[in-house]
């Protein structure tokens, strides 16, 4: 038996897990009964599958024991096993799927850690919580070898030969004192009720019970064993049969987490195509939601034996948040995922899927708006990517999208935002950006403002490639007021009167001299109406991309050779501009572009080319006041 010593991190994540959980040290019951229905859902679907394991007999089971003298806890079940590898690399080496990236998030959120430890592959050693040694005594289907696995949880673990009767695993746990209530039937069975109710095998307690005769004198003990959850599947059941608590049980068992859903939606076709659909929308996003390794929701079974839990084109991408189960009657056992992502029937599936969800968000937009703001958000963006990507359901998703407004508090919708248009408006109007505050103060959105004109506040990353790709809601267009022209849409205001027609004539040589004075680093300088209190802004001419859209590019590694110059647009009423009709000051008219152009790229969320000289220009033109 040779010692081995542990990943160099697991030390600290061991540290980390057992003074952060302390006050939830019951869910390593709840990892280790998780960790076992896997491994029969391994086994079973082997069975079916599999050639070489179809002779392979058994009765899926959990057991859970206790020894109160012995002060030992144990979980066994007849799953797949381990062998002497399988055990080093799944126990040996933790959280394949990111290690550093669980200990972030540990350290950023300890309350929702209990969420989190099953999704990185950690949740074994939740054990260590309430025990002193951790043996796993292991035997792979179809294998003679056995292997036992020690270990303290502080240095390292051995493994060494050993015999066992079938395969299966054995866990056992030395507990120490913390563990010690669970040495209690009452206990045992109340957690293993509380987070494993809907675990599709059985699960049975084992326990001593103190026998008494007729005169209530205890004559001994009896040993018993009793089955403690439902082992259904619940998405099969009629929905008749469950009531909203059967859900939301079933949900934080399946999503490991102590929160209840925000909705949930059980469907059940029969027909050309059988199959049972489970999907429930988070309260909140999960935490990797915008990681490109995010892991997939939804787990797919075939005639109620597992599958996979890994496929990530069971739903579009942008539904990656959507938790829950499908359970095909007419897909093969042996699916691979290049099947599935050419099968009729998964596509079938997929498709009713999506329009099942997308109409139950819809359902609820309408009927509780606030729950659905809450909804928003969390996952207002995902559904954006879905009106770039998902062009069959786009008309729905226009309806469940939700923007910020310079009209209304909170969310609105595309609908109500066409409510409440004035009679005379021509289409949609939106701004967008990187920063919601920005853009609120943007000066694009002054004579809108003035003339009551609501505009919609596009701060998302993606907003520059999604909304211009909407093109129109029903007969309306959406427009950009950031870009060239846009306030030719305005109304009279801001087409002005004949002193303004004058003053911009008197402007026009000075334009010309600011216009030289920039050079190559503005496509145009122009006097614009648009603007009500600021003396400048940029915009961009309708063909070209953006400032935003141009950092998102750059961000892509597309943005080789992209250098769109701006349009700068004065505002000839305001007082630093008007004061250059006529004038003769060349050094004034340079200080002045120069500054025009800094402070317009600077509301924007760009920097001027040279921030020292900006900053120089502006003090000689404040020493000039």
């Amino acid at each position: 038996m040779a010692q081995k010593a542990f990943q160099a991190e697991v030390s600290k994540l061991l540290h980390l897990i057992i003074h952060s959980l302390y006050s939830h040290k019951e869910i390593f019951l709840r990892e280790l009964v998780s960790n076992a229905s896997d491994a029969l859902d391994k086994l079973k679907y082997l069975t079916v599958s599999d050639e070489a394991y179809k002779a392979i007999a058994f009765e899926p089971g959990i057991r859970v024991s206790f020894d109160k003298e012995a002060k030992i806890l144990t979980v066994s079940d007849n799953g797949i096993g381990m062998d002497d590898k399988d055990l080093e690399e799944n126990l040996g080496t933790i959280a394949r799927s990111g290690t550093r990236r669980f200990l972030e998030a540990l350290a950023e959120d300890v309350r929702r850690t209990t969420n989190l430890i099953g999704r990185f592959g950690v949740g074994f050693y939740s054990c260590f919580m309430v025990s002193d040694t951790v043996e796993v005594l292991t035997r792979k289907a179809g294998q003679e070898a056995a292997f036992l696995w020690t270990s303290d949880g502080k240095e390292g673990y051995e493994i060494a030969p050993a015999s066992r009767d079938g395969h299966g695993t054995t866990i056992t746990l030395k507990l120490n004192e913390e563990g010690q209530e669970f040495l209690s039937r009452w206990r045992t069975e109340e957690v293993l009720k509380k987070y494993s109710n809907h675990v599709a095998y059985p699960i049975v307690l084992a326990y001593e019970q103190d026998t008494y005769d007729d005169k209530g004198k205890k004559t001994g003990t009896e040993r018993k064993e009793e089955q403690v959850n439902a082992a259904s599947a619940l998405w099969l059941r009629p929905k008749s049969e469950l009531a909203d608590s059967d859900y939301v049980e079933f949900y934080r068992n399946f999503a490991d987490t102590d929160e209840d859903p925000l909705l949930w939606m059980h469907t059940k076709a029969e027909g050309t195509i059988e199959y049972s659909t489970l999907f429930y929308v988070p309260a909140k996003a999960p935490f990797d939601l915008y990681h490109a390794d995010y892991k997939p929701g939804v787990k797919l079974y075939v005639r109620r034996v597992f599958i996979t839990d890994d496929e990530k084109e069971l739903l579009p991408t942008y539904l990656r948040f959507v938790r829950g189960v499908i359970d095909s009657e007419d897909l093969p056992l042996n699916v691979s995922r290049e099947i599935l992502q050419q099968n009729r029937v998964m596509t079938n599936i997929r498709n009713a899927s999506v329009k099942k969800i997308l109409g139950e968000l819809k359902t609820l937009s309408e009927s509780d708006k606030e729950k659905y703001e809450k909804f928003a958000d969390e996952f207002n963006r995902p559904l954006k990517e879905g009106l770039y990507s998902d062009f069959a359901n786009r008309d729905a998703l226009l309806e469940l999208v939700r923007f910020k407004s310079t009209s209304v508090e909170g969310w609105t919708s595309l609908a109500d935002y066409k409510v409440r248009m004035t009679g005379d408006q021509k289409g949609i109007y939106y701004i967008s950006g990187d920063s919601e505050e920005r853009l609120r103060k943007s000066p694009l959105l002054e004579m809108y403002r003035r003339q009551g004109l609501e505009v919609l506040i596009c701060a998302d990353e993606i907003d520059e490639l999604v909304v211009p790709s909407i093109g129109r809601y029903g007969d309306l267009e959406l427009k950009a007021v950031n870009r060239a022209g846009a306030e030719e849409d305005l109304g009279p205001e801001a087409k002005g009167d004949e002193a303004a027609e004058k003053a911009e004539k008197d402007l026009a040589p000075a334009v010309e001299r600011i216009k030289k004075a920039l050079g190559d680093r503005v496509k145009d300088v122009r006097l614009t109406r648009r603007l009500a209190e600021s003396p400048s802004c940029v915009v961009v001419d309708e063909a070209d991309p953006s400032l935003q859209m141009q950092k998102l590019m750059k961000a892509l590694g597309r943005g080789e050779g992209i250098d769109v110059k701006p349009i700068l647009e004065i505002n000839g009423s305001h007082p630093m501009v008007s004061r250059l009709a006529g004038t003769e000051d060349e050094d004034l008219v340079a200080d002045t572009a120069e500054v025009l152009l800094g402070q317009a790229l600077l509301v924007e969320g760009a920097s001027p080319a040279d921030p020292a000289d900006f900053v120089k220009r502006m003090n000689k033109l404040i020493s000039r006041q």
